[in-house]
């Protein structure tokens, strides 16, 4: 079926934060520096992670691609959100639409296998750290990094192909800060109830069974320093209760809006905040600039930096 022939409708309305003026810019300010943080902090720690040579190790190699997934996750749906704020009418294109949810489960997709190489790479460093080096190998690291492309591109692709042709010809306003498929597969013009169901099986299932996985493997490594260590505990538990609240941040609002029923989709705009704008941004903080080794690269390389600036 042909989209731009069988649909009336061209563009879709994004209500997002829609409300006063003030508040509108209110939120444009603070989402504006939250943005620019979130891209400033993934840069640096990409270009940190591969300019210095004491980061070269699979842990760092993980979390620079995660860095990268997380500024292209962002990408897709803040600036249009930004932006949004400030005109009185939040349209876009229905191609820029499918564009967007697109590229949003592709980064996703591929950000959730990603997290679960990250959370293999940490079993292996704690619980067999003489087999660290042979186990994690380049081969593997490149193999992990394929994978979680290639399954958010399948991911992606098995619910676009389907969206795609669905006619468009009723109501088009979108209650969101961006085009998402729950609320995009309730305005065609068809019976979508299989497609819904499809959608719930794809997304639903791959956020649920990622966030089980990681929980596991949180619990095996708590397990495991426990056993050997009971004072190194708390400096273990300190570390993953981080990590635990920033993957529950990042897959609690995927699992709900996801896997729960269509018909209970309504004013979602917080849930979406949080796994595309704030984790993002807490990420780079709770993984990697937290890292003591980390800093001591990102300062070696700022002075290397003024030095070669001082020197032309």
């Amino acid at each position: 079926m042909d989209l731009k022939n069988e649909s009336v409708v061209t563009e879709f309305i994004l209500l997002g934060f829609s409300g006063q003026w003030e508040l509108c810019i209110f939120f444009f300010l603070a989402f504006s520096l939250i943005y620019s943080a979130v891209v400033l902090g993934n840069v640096l720690i990409m270009v940190t992670v591969t300019f210095s040579s004491t980061l070269h190790s699979p842990m760092y190699f993980l979390l620079g691609n995660l860095s990268f997934l997380d500024m292209c996750l962002s990408t897709v749906t803040t600036p249009k959100m930004i932006t949004g704020l400030l005109t009185e009418h939040k349209t876009i294109s229905i191609w820029g639409c499918m564009t967007q949810m697109f590229f949003m489960h592709l980064f996703g997709g591929a950000e959730m296998t990603l997290l679960i190489a990250m959370a293999f790479d940490r079993y292996v460093a704690i619980c067999k750290p003489l087999h660290y080096r042979t186990i994690m190998n380049h081969r593997l690291l490149g193999g992990f990094v394929i994978l979680s492309w290639i399954i958010g591109f399948a991911h992606t692709m098995s619910q676009m192909l389907l969206l795609v042709n669905l006619p468009f010809c009723g109501p088009n306003v979108v209650d969101n800060i961006f085009c998402d498929l729950p609320l995009v597969i309730k305005l065609a013009c068809i019976e979508t109830y299989a497609l819904e169901l499809f959608v719930i099986a794809n997304s639903g299932l791959l956020s649920l069974i990622c966030f089980i996985l990681l929980l596991i493997s949180y619990m095996v490594i708590l397990a495991t320093v426990w056993q050997r260590s009971s004072g190194a505990l708390s400096k273990a538990l300190s570390t993953l209760s981080a990590h635990i609240i920033v993957v529950t941040l990042f897959f609690g609002p995927c699992i709900f809006i996801y896997a729960w029923p269509f018909n209970s989709f309504a004013g979602n705009n917080i849930l979406s905040v949080f796994y595309t704008v704030i984790t993002p941004l807490l990420n780079p903080i709770i993984y990697t600039l937290r890292n003591q080794k980390m800093q001591g690269a990102m300062r070696k390389l700022w002075f290397l930096l003024i030095s070669s600036t001082q020197n032309f």
